[in-house]
């Protein structure tokens, strides 16, 4: 039986057949992420090939330097080829939870100019439905206690994010994350856009009609609408 670092890698290594010469790549954040930007590390030393990175984080984006990996800036490129990201719960019509690691907003710009999105998970990360795990909202500073409020009021129970000592952590972009309890909210789409209307929310952790390929540890691989 597999370990999950061991499904991980799998994933990563599936993903890396979808990459081609010359492509511009989005490299997603988590440690599943980390394990494929260390195998494209070592694809484009060994085929000596011309990638360009869009990095979903700083984290990421140190990482891909470090590595060797020609990391570009978002808003130099027109478009990105194929984005690999990881999720932290995925249901099979696709849709995900991400943001686990606070960079949901940067995983969203970049996922949206990516003309292919593949998301590499373990295989406990396929569950049938999403509610079961915190829905990550990042939101402003400013205002950020009535948001809180907000989302108090709608039943969805939600915690500040920490970090160590830090009451409330924040993201690569300086704003806060606010974790919503989500499980007994009925339709997580009509949730999503209350959220994308809401003064304040800068970005929320509903990826839905993104992914266009799963690849699910040592399972399978799983193309939309096939």
């Amino acid at each position: 039986m597999t370990t999950v670092n061991e499904q991980k890698q799998i994933a990563a290594s599936k993903a890396l057949e979808f990459i081609e010469d010359g492509m511009t790549v989005g490299l997603g954040t988590g440690s599943t992420a980390a394990f494929f930007i260390e195998q494209l590390a070592d694809k484009i030393e060994l085929e000596n090939w011309h990638i360009r990175g869009v990095a979903t984080s700083f984290r990421s984006e140190k990482l891909a330097r470090e590595l060797g990996i020609d990391v570009v800036n978002v808003d130099d490129v027109k478009y990105v080829d194929v984005t690999v990201d990881g999720a932290d719960v995925v249901d099979p019509q696709f849709s995900g939870i991400k943001g686990g690691g606070a960079a949901l907003l940067f995983e969203k710009v970049v996922a949206k100019i990516s003309k292919k999105n593949i998301w590499i998970v373990d295989n406990a990360k396929l569950q049938s439905r999403l509610h079961d795990f915190n829905l990550p909202i990042e939101v402003v500073k400013f205002g950020s206690q009535h948001i809180f409020n907000f989302l108090e009021d709608m039943g969805l129970n939600p915690t500040w994010r920490s970090y160590g000592d830090v009451e409330k952590m924040t993201t690569d972009s300086n704003n806060y994350i606010i974790d919503a309890h989500i499980a007994d909210y009925p339709n997580l789409a009509e949730l999503a856009n209350e959220l994308d209307h809401k003064t304040g929310v800068v970005e929320h952790g509903i990826f839905m009609e993104i992914a266009d390929m799963l690849v699910i540890g040592d399972m399978e691989v799983k193309a939309k609408n096939e």
